[in-house]
């Protein structure tokens, strides 16, 4: 919404994890050392704790850029689970099929196992990343640690990161995970920015936006510094806060008293009912398509959204697009998102999401066991393998579900910690389209971006039955359809032999359609590549975000 009216290419603090704006202060490049030292030495444990917000998430993902091709990386984001959950979490990530509906650990232990040693024969590593460790049972712990005593003589057949708040440090010195905690070869915690590097943040960010000059004073990033803590969730969603309100009053600097009043609303100390209704007023306003005109002739600042000057309060000649504006704050306000999560009559869990998910594709999994509580983290991606469903889970920010261009679920945090998963259903521009429950709505994406951090899991129907990635020197029937949808799309259809090994030559086609996606061209058919794949097939008929069937 501002982003033009501060010569801004696009919003420079959405919290969503673009890969742009990675920024790593002396504590973050600290904090990856010991990471990459810990699993370079080979250890059993690594471990990395910090505050709620302070990235956390951050390092883990300069974590995954740097680590080499040759390790396989297994993500764990809800560990709320049993031994059993857990285990079978770690196989579903890993890709490696054991028998369906098990509850035995010695059963998934031992295929595990076997796939360990197997993946170190072909001279692969294997490291679990697991975040929100303070939330691990201790049994949960135990059967870990000894997962990591399947070792060779010279190292561990399978690493572990545990990424945690404050409250990892505590479990981890219980006298009954004392075995586990003198394996950990590397601990760091990561503190919140200094002053210095919140100015060098805020900068960061708004150069690679397209800043041309300062908006931000060097008074009010202090002031955002102070108010945030230095932490960077916070000081993120406090400068885009404070970037909203300077353009809701139409000024172009953004100045300490600012970031004062957006700090006030972020934090919920003080919520100021004129602050709402300035920025409230700017959403109405760029929706309406009068941006331009209110701002040339100060109208936004005749609503009322802050006091005005002396030379204010005479009021300009009445603007028509103010009048409807004013016309429209007397009607009832529609529901803000917080609102409908907050609505006890509403469903916001995982269970309901995969049923209005499942819905977008013609299936009705209403009747379908979706105890998340009871069952593996993948129970919901279970009930569309029958259909030929596989679910993809990844992080991201709105460009990347726009290339992808399928429903997903987003999981949401409110400000209370609780976590609600919610159905993305379209995205026109910059409103998306969610369905909560038995409930849909339609809202700008700036108002879900507060609460949703990046994760969702999308559901596509895939043309491979074999392992995923498919990748150079793998033969048989996947590789046979790869090697013919890119000819097709080439213009040069190709005959399918099941015996087609993915060659060199595949690779580098591979690459060419990744690069044109705009994907890390690599030349490996993973999940992603596939589903961009599929959706140029004809006939693939899936859902889509932009309302065009696939």
């Amino acid at each position: 919404m501002y982003a033009a009216y501060f010569g801004l290419t696009e919003r420079p603090f959405s919290l969503a994890p673009d890969p742009r704006y990675l920024y790593l202060s002396e504590a973050h490049r600290e904090a990856l050392a010991h990471l990459l030292y810990g699993i370079g030495e080979g250890g059993s444990f690594v471990q990395l704790t910090g505050e709620v917000g302070t990235g956390k998430t951050t390092v883990c993902r300069a974590l995954l850029e740097q680590l080499p091709p040759e390790v396989d990386v297994a993500m764990i984001f809800n560990p709320r689970l049993t031994s059993v959950e857990l285990l079978a979490g770690v196989c579903d990530e890993l890709r490696i099929p054991y028998p369906a509906g098990t509850t035995s650990l010695k059963v998934l232990v031992d295929t595990l196992s076997q796939a360990l040693l197997d993946a170190h024969a072909r001279g692969r590593r294997t490291v679990l990343i697991i975040d929100e460790a303070q939330n691990l049972r201790a049994r949960v712990l135990e059967e870990i640690r000894l997962l990591t005593n399947l070792e060779t003589t010279k190292e561990k057949l399978l690493q572990v990161v545990l990424i945690g708040q404050p409250e990892l440090a505590d479990l981890l010195a219980r006298r009954n995970l004392r075995q586990l905690s003198q394996r950990v070869t590397a601990r760091y915690h990561l503190r919140s920015f200094t002053e210095q590097e919140s100015q060098r943040y805020v900068a960061h960010r708004m150069e690679i936006a397209g800043q041309r000059q300062p908006i931000f004073t060097k008074q009010a990033v202090r002031a955002a510094h102070r108010l945030s803590q230095g932490t960077p969730r916070l000081l993120n969603t406090i400068c885009d806060r404070a970037l909203l309100g300077a353009y809701a009053t139409g000024q172009t600097r953004v100045k300490e008293a600012v970031v004062r009043r957006a700090a006030k609303e972020v934090l919920g100390a003080r919520r100021g009912r004129r602050w709402l209704a300035a920025t409230a007023t700017a959403v109405l306003l760029v929706a309406a398509g009068s941006t331009v005109a209110l701002i040339a002739t100060g109208g936004l600042r005749t609503l009322g959204a802050w006091p005005l000057t002396r030379a204010e309060k005479s009021p300009p000649s009445p603007d028509p697009a103010v009048a409807a504006a004013t016309t429209d704050e007397r009607r009832p306000a529609a529901p803000t998102l917080t609102a409908i999560l907050d609505d006890p009559e509403v469903s916001a869990d995982r269970a309901s999401a995969f049923v209005n998910l499942y819905a977008l594709w013609g299936l009705d999994a209403r009747s379908a066991t979706l105890d998340t509580k009871s069952a593996t983290p993948d129970r919901g991606c279970e009930l569309g393998r029958a259909a030929g469903l596989r679910c993809l889970a990844r992080t991201g920010t709105w460009t990347v579900l726009r290339r992808l261009n399928l429903p997903a679920i987003l999981e949401l945090a409110t400000p209370d910690g609780r976590k609600h998963h919610v159905v993305l259903a379209s995205l026109d521009g910059e409103r998306a389209t969610l369905e909560i429950g038995s409930r849909r709505v339609t809202l700008p994406s700036v108002e879900v971006e507060r609460f949703w951090d990046g994760p969702f899991v999308m559901i596509w129907k895939s043309p491979v039955t074999g392992p995923l990635p498919l990748q150079p020197g793998m033969e048989g029937r996947d590789v046979a359809w790869l090697r013919q949808r890119l000819g097709a799309l080439d213009g040069q259809p190709t005959a399918a032999k099941a015996n087609q090994i993915y060659d060199d030559e595949l690779k580098r086609k591979v690459a060419v359609f990744q690069q044109v996606e705009s994907l890390i061209p690599d030349g490996i058919a993973g999940e992603e590549t596939l589903v961009r794949l599929v959706a140029t097939a004809p006939g693939a008929n899936a859902p889509s975000l932009n309302g065009v069937r696939q």
